[in-house]
């Protein structure tokens, strides 16, 4: 049988862990001097307090490996197989260190997804439509499927990015200093800057077009994602021509472990392109 694990940096809640088909790996979040498991023992609320109303600057860690190691290994003993999705290797050390972890275990196959939330999700998706496959036939339906997936995000404020490492200094001080609204994406599986437009509107109906100028695979999911609120999601939303609103099935509150890098009020859509 084949057991499917994915760190949270996908932000697939807890809840739809069984409708994914999934066991959920928790990255850890530090708030202050404190530790919690990412879906699992932080709220929604306590988290954006401490985001907002303190001011200060969440961090994140790897997941507890003991456990992890010792979950695999039992499955992988009884003669199943085992893939590990992880977030991005170039904005996290997650994939190298679990990679060395199983190095020598055949019978797990660890993949870059080389980006993260609504992304992996896609992913995932891809990998339940060949769950019948060979380990390395899945990894090489996956690494087709990757460059075709199209992550273009709003944030409010470049800060948490760049105060994450996530972002290049340049990038930061660009958008920071001219007052304009970046398209923010992943590209080898680095976050990036797609484009910049002055105002929120322009850069909002850049998204709405892409689905159009990119060729939007109507065989998958559009995923909206957003942090915090809600409103400029929507607001996208109702700038997409119809004929793409029946694939946007997902709305995703990212989760805290992806949310502190992306700061609140952030938003966009996420999908798969023909070209």
């Amino acid at each position: 049988m084949l057991r499917v694990f994915v760190d949270s940096g996908c932000s697939i809640k807890q809840d739809e862990a069984e409708k994914y088909g999934i066991t959920l790996i928790p990255l850890n979040v530090i708030l202050g001097d404190k530790e919690y498991k990412d879906g699992v023992d932080l709220s929604m609320e306590e988290f954006y307090d401490f985001l907002i109303n303190q001011k200060k600057f969440p961090k994140t860690s790897l997941p507890d490996l003991p456990q992890l190691e010792e979950e695999v290994t039992a499955l992988t003993d009884k003669g199943d197989k085992v893939i590990i999705l992880t977030i991005s290797s170039k904005i996290s050390s997650t994939n190298e260190t679990i990679k060395k972890m199983f190095e020598k275990n055949k019978n797990v196959k660890v993949l870059d997804s080389q980006m993260a939330v609504g992304g992996m999700r896609l992913i995932v998706d891809e990998i339940n439509r060949c769950r019948d496959l060979s380990l390395d036939e899945i990894e090489q339906r996956v690494n087709q499927l990757i460059p075709r997936i199209r992550i273009m995000a709003i944030p409010e404020t470049l800060e948490y990015l760049f105060r994450g490492g996530r972002l290049a200094r340049l990038e930061w001080l660009i958008g920071s200093l001219l007052k304009i609204k970046p398209i923010i994406g992943f590209k080898d599986g680095k976050v990036t800057v797609h484009a910049k437009k002055v105002g929120l509107r322009n850069s909002m109906n850049y998204i709405a077009k892409a689905l159009e100028t990119l060729e939007c695979d109507p065989d998958y999911d559009i995923i909206a994602s957003y942090t915090y609120n809600k409103k400029n999601l929507d607001d996208l939303v109702a700038m997409v021509d119809k004929k793409y609103l029946p694939q946007i099935r997902v709305y995703d509150d990212l989760d805290p472990a992806i949310a502190c890098h992306w700061g609140p009020n952030a938003f966009g859509l996420i999908f798969v392109s023909k070209k």
